[in-house]
């Protein structure tokens, strides 16, 4: 679940440099970070991310790969998106070893929670989270299998550190195997079992699909973008109060909370822009948020303490925010 908590500040980003950049797969790399005079990092549990702050001025949100008992080094993997904004590309190409960048977080929006069986299914770059869980899971002699996807073998990363797993993780390039079978690898809905998915939106959805009569909750997944909502549930303006400085923004059609809370003068830390990652997660003290993102559930959206500014509006002429 997604414990509630004030929107990332300027304390919360840490400097880090860039110690190790490598090529994991055909368009994806990993990069290692630490701290530029070797002190411990913040500890982070499987399904963690953190936010990039490139030195080019953008900031990207990846998931952490790498071994969370390391308390000196974090490991992003970064695919090169060639219809991206840019953070991708800047990695791969400008990016080098010794450079400095900031990095928010670690936040952890996909945790996984005790079960004594696992089903993780993952798609591309959808294995950078899955990867520390797999880990983990087998550390605490859980019962589990990966089902992982891609176009082609040369671009699913991470295989070599997968093999030692053996049959537990079946590999399936689409060129080799064609889509993935989703039915035969859940099976029959039951009890019991956890299903974590991560990859691009039409495998979620056919996840989503395939577990339409499991039990509640037993499904968790994590997005790269959001998904498509229909018109806000209010189509007018409304006010934002910030309960910290006693200031309100009103919130005009078409303009984001985000936006306006900037032009007020009010600088929350943002990075997906489409209710994703999380980084702009803020508390919310009065008031109902029309949810609009994709990483709260039923029951964290009906308890209406956080929203994610970026894309959730509000249901009420005035919302009570924790800033």
């Amino acid at each position: 679940m997604t414990a509630p908590a004030p929107a990332v500040t300027a304390a919360d980003v840490a400097t880090l440099r860039v110690t190790g950049k490598q090529r994991r797969a055909d368009g994806v790399l990993t990069l290692d970070l630490a701290s530029p005079t070797g002190g411990r990092l913040r500890d982070w549990t499987p399904g963690s991310h953190v936010d990039l702050l490139l030195p080019n001025g953008l900031t990207r949100q990846y998931s952490l790969c790498g071994d969370r008992w390391d308390p000196t080094t974090y490991r992003v993997g970064v695919l090169r998106e060639p219809s991206g904004r840019g953070g991708s590309a800047f990695v791969h190409d400008e990016l080098a070893v010794g450079d400095l960048v900031g990095v928010g977080g670690p936040r952890n929006n996909f945790p996984l929670v005790p079960s004594e069986r696992y089903l993780f299914v993952a798609g591309g770059i959808g294995i950078t989270p899955i990867l520390p869980m797999v880990h983990q899971a087998e550390l605490l002699g859980a019962d589990w299998r990966l089902l992982y996807g891609g176009r082609r073998r040369a671009s699913m990363a991470f295989l070599d550190e997968l093999a030692g797993y053996g049959d537990r993780v079946l590999a399936r390039p689409e060129d080799e195997h064609g889509l993935l079978d989703l039915a035969g690898f859940l099976g029959e809905p039951r009890t019991g079992v956890r299903v974590y998915a991560c990859g691009p939106a039409p495998l979620l959805a056919a996840v989503e699909r395939a577990c339409a009569g499991w039990p509640p909750h037993a499904l968790r997944t994590e997005r790269f973008v959001g998904a498509e909502l229909g018109a806000p549930t209010r189509d007018g303006a409304f006010q934002v109060e910030l309960a910290r400085s006693g200031t309100t923004v009103t919130v005009s059609p078409g303009t984001t909370v985000l936006d306006a809370l900037a032009g007020a003068g009010v600088e929350v830390l943002s990075s997906c822009r489409g209710g994703v990652c999380g980084t702009c997660e803020t508390g919310v003290l009065a008031g109902r948020p029309d949810h609009r993102d994709s990483l709260l559930d039923d029951d964290e959206r009906a308890a209406n303490d956080c929203m994610y500014v970026c894309v959730s509006r509000s249901r009420d002429p005035r919302l009570v925010l924790d800033l």
